[in-house]
């Protein structure tokens, strides 16, 4: 027999429960594999009656859910795959597929290495017009192959040489005979004539191995060989010698800040980033520069890409100049002849960009010019924020924690472009302006009140009555009849001045 009025609303035809008799308010407990639960029978249900029933199947305990339950399982399935992980949505295109921001590809490299190979170059025959730079510029694994070969080359060409007039000659056939004159002494092969070659070109001279004076061959190939092995040692020692003195290595103690910051400094937006040097030896007649790298369209519709745009960092004050004692913060105001006058914080965003930074300068100890490179993306300028401070004055010194050094913090900072800043600015002149020069014309029109007041006081003493003048507040006496008569009418000093 059915359950009728239950506490759950509605209760599947396939559920069937073998139910006891229970006493009146007691409960029931169900127990299935699917679901367990307990049912509350009220009075107004009256006597329970059961019947015995065989238990389902376990393959239809499934089905023995409520609709409810399985409703809000549905929903929250359906909620998970709506879901999203924060950071992984991707923007939509034109057609709502989903697309990815692709990274931009660095012009120049953080260390400062320039990302740009060089292909389908046809008129190679000019790297080796320039030799001698051509093989400064090899990475030292070449440099050094070429340096080994380069000796060992011209070592067996001549040691070959050598074995040969000796074996022209005869000299190999006549080893034993004391009478014969060779044309080099204890040569008797190919090994002892590259040994030879050796000591020639190294001027080693070990006195064993000696030309005689019955080979005029031998002395002119003497001199050739003197004559060459002294160029080979001055090229190949001098390209060594350039190699090592090389002042690349002196830009990796000159270190720029990770980031470049947008803050305000003096009431003006200002594009920041930090230079330093971490050497005590000083980088003479140290020089600033940079550049815009971003790809534009012209009114023409001609495309340039990479386009090369010049920041100002203060070459018309000579600010660029810099004495580079500490780390220096670059400061390059964004004014209207800046190619960031019109970006906002939302647009600097959404902008594909880099910032090349150059520090150019000459080596106190060596003498020679370094250059040192370092660039920003559109993601690496931080706006709002601000360079921490990194020296503090010390016992007879200052002292600068380079553990600051790329440190920044955030500062209050209008998020608009610095036009809109400045028209701001412009618009609260023009308002201080006016309101002054208002308060101006204002005065003119006091005066003439005073006037006024003065003229209709002159009037009322005519008639005898006493007058009161504003700022001075002065009586007007009562004139005599016989003053009237005369025409003379007596007046203070302060209706004389209105």
């Amino acid at each position: 027999m059915a359950l009728e009025n239950s506490v759950f609303p509605s209760r599947p035809d396939s559920l069937s429960l073998p139910v006891g008799e229970k006493g009146e308010g007691e409960e029931v407990e169900v127990a299935t594999e699917a679901h367990t639960g307990v049912f509350n029978v009220s009075e107004e249900l009256g006597h329970v009656v059961t019947t015995e029933t065989t238990p389902s199947p376990p393959a239809l305990a499934k089905v023995n859910r409520s609709f409810q339950s399985k409703l809000a399982e549905r929903e929250a399935n359906a909620n998970q795959r709506r879901k999203k992980t924060p950071g992984t949505e991707k923007e939509r295109g034109r057609f709502g597929w989903a697309r990815t921001r692709r990274k931009r590809q660095r012009y120049v490299e953080k260390n400062g290495r320039c990302n740009v190979q060089h292909g389908n170059m046809r008129e190679t025959y000019r790297y080796l017009t320039d030799i001698f730079t051509t093989l400064v510029d090899l990475n030292w694994r070449c440099s050094l192959f070429v340096f080994v070969m380069a000796y060992a080359v011209t070592w067996l060409f001549f040691g070959a040489i050598w074995y040969l007039i000796a074996y022209c000659r005869g000299d190999l056939d006549h080893l034993e005979d004391k009478t014969w004159t060779p044309c080099v002494n204890n040569v008797n092969g190919f090994i002892s004539a590259f040994l030879f070659s050796i000591e020639t070109e190294t001027t080693i001279g070990y006195g064993h191995r000696v030309i005689t004076d019955q080979c005029p061959v031998g002395t002119m190939l003497l001199l050739l060989q003197a004559i060459l092995g002294s160029m080979v040692n001055a090229f190949m020692v001098g390209c060594m010698f350039v190699k090592i003195s090389q002042p690349n290595k002196r830009a990796e103690t000159l270190v720029f800040s990770k980031h470049a910051v947008i803050s305000l400094r003096d009431d003006k937006l200002c594009l920041m980033f930090r230079v330093g040097d971490l050497r005590s030896s000083h980088i003479v007649g140290a020089n600033m520069r940079a550049k815009l790298i971003k790809s534009k369209q012209t009114q023409e519709g001609e495309f340039i890409p990479l386009d090369q745009t010049d920041i100002s960092v203060g070459f018309e004050t000579g600010d660029d100049r810099l004495f580079l004692v500490s780390p220096l913060v670059i400061s390059h105001e964004i004014d209207a002849r800046s190619a960031f006058w019109d970006m906002s914080q939302a647009q600097l965003e959404k902008e594909d960009f880099e910032i090349v930074v150059i520090l150019e300068g000459m080596v106190e100890a060596t003498g020679m010019t370094c250059q040192a490179r370092s660039s920003y993306l559109a993601e690496e300028v931080l706006w709002g924020h601000r360079f921490s401070p990194m020296m503090s004055l010390a016992e007879g010194f200052f002292d600068v924690d380079y553990g600051a050094f790329h440190h920044t913090f955030e500062v209050d900072t209008p998020s608009c472009s610095a036009r809109e800043l400045s028209l701001a600015a412009a618009r609260l002149d023009a308002h201080l302006y006016w309101s002054i020069s208002s308060r101006l014309d204002e005065e003119p029109t006091l005066a003439n009140q005073a006037a006024k007041q003065s003229d209709s006081g002159s009037a009322n003493s005519k008639a005898g009555e006493p007058t009161f003048i504003v700022g001075e507040m002065t009586d007007i006496q009562e004139q005599s009849g016989l003053g009237e008569l005369n025409g003379s009418v007596a007046t203070d000093q302060s209706e004389s001045e209105a």
